[in-house]
């Protein structure tokens, strides 16, 4: 009985290791990952958004994904709509799904803030469309957009926190903060909640050194 005790031990002990030895096998194996999804230049990346997206206040050259384009080599297709909210590309979802990009840059709920759609509602259609993706095999990059609080039409704009709260539950990445600073600043402005041309140039090129941050662009020598 005693011998028996101590063999199952020494199972229990090897199955022990074996999964210790996968598990680190799994991290390394998600770091190799992780060097290899640089994105060439002419991948397709989907912009999918709303009217920060769109570029509501400036031309089409000017907006975000243009020179997001310009910077990393990427066909970006801008697919913001001005004054979609967070219900309306949940429902055309669809639409990205069938483009197969290799990556989608997805902001929106400004406009539900506006609109006073209850919070939870805007992140249920938030989290639905990052699952989606995900379920597509599409890899997301969530952005935040500010809370059009009171305080924000006078220069004092913050990042909604619900961001935060899907890009931790759903395990994406988030790019943050970087609207709510353009809204804050009276030089990067068309009118009170978009950028012009100026803004939409510091978001993209914000944009760019985070993409290079989180490996999906090779930094520049």
């Amino acid at each position: 009985m005693t011998l028996i005790k101590s063999e199952t031990n020494i199972k229990s002990i090897v199955m022990m290791l074996s999964m210790m030895i996968g598990a680190a096998a799994s991290t390394t194996g998600c770091s190799r990952d992780r060097d290899m999804q640089v994105l060439p230049a002419g991948s397709s990346v989907v912009a999918l958004g709303d009217s920060l997206t769109y570029g509501y206040g400036t031309n089409a050259q000017s907006n975000y994904p243009s020179i997001l384009t310009g910077l990393t080599g990427w066909r970006v297709i801008n697919l913001g709509v001005n004054g979609d909210t967070s219900a309306d590309v949940l429902a055309r979802i669809d639409q990205v799904i069938t483009l197969n990009p290799d990556l989608v840059l997805f902001g929106v709920g400004g406009n539900d803030v506006l609109r006073r759609v209850q919070s939870g509602t805007t992140t249920s259609n938030i989290t639905q469309t990052v699952q989606r993706l995900k379920a597509a095999d599409i890899p997301v990059i969530l952005i935040a957009e500010p809370y059009f609080s009171t305080s924000a039409l006078f220069g004092r704009a913050s990042d909604n926190p619900i961001y935060k709260q899907i890009a931790k539950s759903e395990n994406v990445s988030l790019y943050s903060k970087r609207w709510s600073e353009i809204i804050s600043n009276e030089r990067l402005k068309s009118d009170q909640i978009h950028p012009n041309a100026a803004g939409y140039r510091y978001f993209a090129e914000g944009l760019y050194e985070y993409l290079q941050e989180e490996g999906w662009v090779s930094p520049k020598k």
